[in-house]
C-alpha cells in the first residue's frame, strides 16, 4: 500500500496524524505528509483508517 497527501486539499485537521502517527506527520507548512509513501503491512489498517477519516479526501491510496 502506498499513500500520498495532496497539500492543496489538506486543511491540517490532524485526523491522519492522530490516527496513524507512524505514517503521517506535519510538514514545515503544518500540512500533513506521509512519512514514507510505502506503508508496511503492519500499518496498513491504521493508514486506511486515516484515508477514510480525511474530511477533504486529501489522502489517496496509490
Amino acid at each position: 500500500m502506498r499513500v500520498e497527501v495532496d497539500p492543496d486539499l489538506c486543511i491540517s485537521c490532524g485526523v491522519c496524524v492522530e490516527t496513524c502517527p507512524e505514517v503521517f506527520e506535519w510538514d514545515d507548512e503544518e500540512k500533513a505528509q506521509a512519512v514514507e509513501e510505502e506503508v508496511s503491512d503492519d500499518l496498513e489498517e491504521c493508514a486506511h483508517e486515516a484515508v477514510e477519516g480525511c474530511p477533504t479526501e486529501a489522502i489517496k491510496e496509490i
